[in-house]
Parts: structure tokens; C-alpha cells; sequence
């Protein structure tokens, strides 16, 4: 099979960003595409933020700024403007990953650039979004998983609130949203010519991923008598989403002999199939269910009996008795843990540290018959500045050395 380079070999992407929502470029980069990111002279504070610091520079960095080339332009400058002008004339993409508007007050914003670009898509990813009155609002990511109603407070034992371990959403939903909206864009500005605006609310994302529990609710201010629960539970109205699954009994996590696994016989036929593999027909013939959606909910008696049955074995003899004998089982893992886990072994290969600078998960989208080009590691400070304008925009030595002097890249050390 002929491949002409990686999927998105043919994409040029400028990246003003700061922080986490840099993420957005680093899914086009982890798909081939050149990203560019464009940095103020003293650089992005990621390389500081959260933790693990790896050789004096965080993960976050290392992970989110993958594969992108870095240069620094001092955009107080004419000349540093003047730069950024000349790298969208050639490129397909400019992100302003940060507070709708920046860009704009150095003369760069959208209308600015379709003048000189009319294919450039443009696209801002914010935290709350251009509109509202959260608008100008100061966050960071864990601000959009309590706004979407994903995390919920917890207080410890001394009485304090504190934020509880959860899945990160509103740091993840933006970028990737933003990804599928830029080729989106792209695909049209190459159909049509013209290029286009768009703009992300990390926000948004995170309340989008929360459908189906916001949606839940919205549909259960309906009269009871057009919105029910499921026939399996005598149409009584569960809680949205898995707040619903605590009285589950066939859809519920047990303890094997080595760790838990997630049982998931809510189907009849699985439950048949089940009870048969481990020699208790009986339950089957006791409590047979409804055909789909019965979770067998608030039955202690069968609940107890399974949690006997599920010790009995360990999670890996489990998994390999629902595969051969058709039920639904899975591992329960943790972020510690799933490394060692077969199934991510073999679809994770992971970025080695010792050349990425951390051990990381690559893109997960395969491409069967070829491999994504692994990522360059993240850049330092400007490090490509050089390399870009020669290579990219055909500066000269001497064209760079004049701006350097002027302070297009910041001032100039003495």
C-alpha cells in the first residue's frame, strides 16, 4: 500500500497558545501536520505548570507540545508582526489558544489575516468562548468539569471541601472538538477558497460530553406519563447516567480473588450464557430478567450469591471465560495500573522517555498498513526559530541577523 507521507502531511498550522489548550494543535501535529507554535520571547509558563517535572520541565509541556516546532516572536514589534503576517500567507490554520480577541489587539486577528490569506480557517479555543457572561472570566481546566456538572465536591476528615480524583473532560473535550472543527474548516477552505472563523468554549465541550446526563434530566422535567424509565424497571425512573447503576446487580463491578472486574449481563441471553458457564442454571431459572436493559436492580439475594461467584476466580480467568462463553466482562483498572493491562500493551506502544522525554500514549487512531510519524520531543523556548524563518519563509542570514537585532524575537542579550 502507497502512502504519500502522514494524513495530515499537507497542513501548516501557526499556534498561539497558552497552557493545556495548546492541546488542540497537538492532535493535528500527532497526525503529520507542521505546527508551528509562536511563543513571546520569554516563552509558555506550561513548561512550570502542574506535575511530574521531568528534568526541570513538566509532563504537561512534554505531552501537549509533542512534534510542534517552537520560534519566539515579540509581537510589540512591527517586525515581529510583520513575521507572523508572512508564516499565514503559507499556512492553512492559525490557533489562538487563549482569550478570544489576543491576537486581534496586535493586529492579527481574523479579518487582519483573511486579507492576506482568504483560505485561512481561524479558529479560537477559549474557556468559556467569545460570548457570555463568563466570557473573561479567568480559569483552568478542572473550572469546566464543575461548570459541566461532571465533579462534585467532596469534604474530608477534618471537614474540609476538597476536589475529588476524576477524569480530566474540560482540559481533553476542547482541543479535540477544535481539531474536528479546524478540518472541517480546512475541507471547505480548500473546496471553496475561503476560509472561515470558528471559536470552541472549552466549557462547551466539557457540558457536550455531559449529554446524555443533562439531556436525562431535561427530558425527566417532562410529564411522567411521555418520559419513563425502562420497561426492565417497571418504567420507575433511574438516575441519569451511572448515578443509575448503584442498585444494579447484573451490570455491576465484583471482587475476583485478584482485583474487581465490571459484569455486564444486562442483555437475557448474556445472563443466560453466564449462568450456565459457571454450572448455576438455577439463577437463570430463579430470576430470568427481561430480554434487555435489566440490571436485576435492588436484588441483595442474587447479589450476594454473585458476589461469591465472582471471587472465585481471578480477573484474568474472568475475562477469558466471558470471551469463550459469550457474556460481558471487563477489567477494572486504574491510570496506574492499565500499563499492565494486555489489551493497552498492544495497542499502546508507547513514546519512549528517552526519546519524547516522558513515556507517552500515542494518537489512538490506527491507520492500518502504515504508522504515524512519531513526534519530534517538545520544543524548548524559540527553539526553531532560525530553522523556520530559512526554511520556511526563505529569510536569509542576513534578513535574521537585521530583525534579531531589532528585537523581533525579543531583545536582543547582550
Amino acid at each position: 500500500m502507497s502512502h504519500q507521507g502522514p494524513p495530515l502531511g499537507s497542513l501548516r498550522v501557526i499556534e498561539s497558545s497558552l497552557l493545556g489548550p495548546g492541546a488542540i494543535g497537538t492532535h493535528l501535529a500527532d497526525l503529520g501536520a507542521e505546527v508551528i507554535k509562536v511563543e513571546s520571547p520569554s516563552g509558555d509558563y506550561i513548561r512550570d505548570m502542574t506535575w511530574p517535572i521531568i528534568h526541570g520541565v513538566s509532563l504537561l509541556h512534554l505531552h501537549v507540545h509533542r512534534g510542534k516546532k517552537s520560534i519566539t516572536l515579540d509581537l510589540r514589534t512591527p517586525e515581529g508582526v510583520q513575521i507572523y503576517k508572512d508564516l499565514v500567507a503559507g499556512a492553512d490554520v492559525v490557533i489562538e489558544a487563549m482569550r478570544p480577541g489576543a491576537l486581534a489587539k496586535r493586529g492579527l486577528g481574523y479579518e487582519d489575516l483573511k486579507a492576506i490569506n482568504p483560505k485561512i480557517v481561524f479558529c479560537n479555543l477559549s474557556g468559556y468562548g467569545a460570548t457570555g457572561p463568563y466570557r473573561d472570566l479567568p480559569a483552568h481546566g478542572i473550572a469546566f468539569d464543575t461548570w459541566g456538572g461532571s465533579v462534585k465536591p467532596e469534604v474530608d476528615e477534618e471537614g474540609f471541601c476538597f476536589i475529588p480524583e476524576h477524569a480530566s473532560i474540560g482540559m481533553h473535550a476542547g482541543p479535540m472538538f477544535g481539531a474536528m472543527g479546524i478540518l472541517a474548516a480546512v475541507l471547505r477552505a480548500r473546496d471553496t477558497g475561503e476560509g472561515c472563523e470558528l471559536e470552541i468554549g472549552q466549557s462547551d465541550s466539557t457540558a457536550y460530553m455531559e449529554w446524555y446526563r443533562i439531556e436525562s434530566w431535561l427530558a425527566y422535567d417532562r410529564p411522567e406519563d411521555e418520559v419513563t424509565g425502562n420497561e426492565a424497571d417497571d418504567y420507575e425512573r433511574r438516575a441519569p447516567g451511572t448515578a443509575g447503576m448503584k442498585e444494579g446487580v447484573r451490570y455491576q463491578m465484583y471482587e475476583a480473588s485478584d482485583g474487581h472486574v465490571l459484569f455486564m449481563a444486562s442483555e437475557q441471553a448474556f445472563w443466560k450464557n453466564f449462568c450456565e458457564a459457571v454450572g448455576r442454571a438455577e439463577l437463570f431459572e430463579k430470576w430470568p430478567g427481561s430480554k434487555f436493559a435489566d440490571h436485576a436492580r435492588g436484588n441483595r439475594e442474587l447479589q450476594a450469591i454473585l458476589r461469591d461467584v465472582f471471587r472465585s476466580k481471578s480477573c484474568e480467568e474472568w475475562i477469558r471465560l466471558g470471551e469463550a462463553q459469550n457474556f460481558p466482562i471487563a477489567p477494572v483498572n486504574t491510570p496506574k495500573t492499565i500499563v499492565d493491562d494486555p489489551q493497552f500493551r498492544d495497542r499502546f506502544p508507547l513514546y519512549p522517555h528517552k526519546d519524547h522525554g516522558a513515556d507517552m500514549l500515542p494518537f489512538p487512531v490506527k491507520f492500518p498498513g502504515e504508522e504515524l510519524p512519531a513526534p519530534s520531543i517538545a520544543p524548548t523556548v524559540g527553539e526553531h526559530t532560525d530553522e523556520v524563518l530559512a526554511e520556511v519563509l526563505g529569510y536569509d542570514e542576513a534578513r535574521r541577523a537585521a530583525l534579531r537585532e531589532a528585537g523581533a524575537f525579543g531583545k536582543p542579550k547582550a
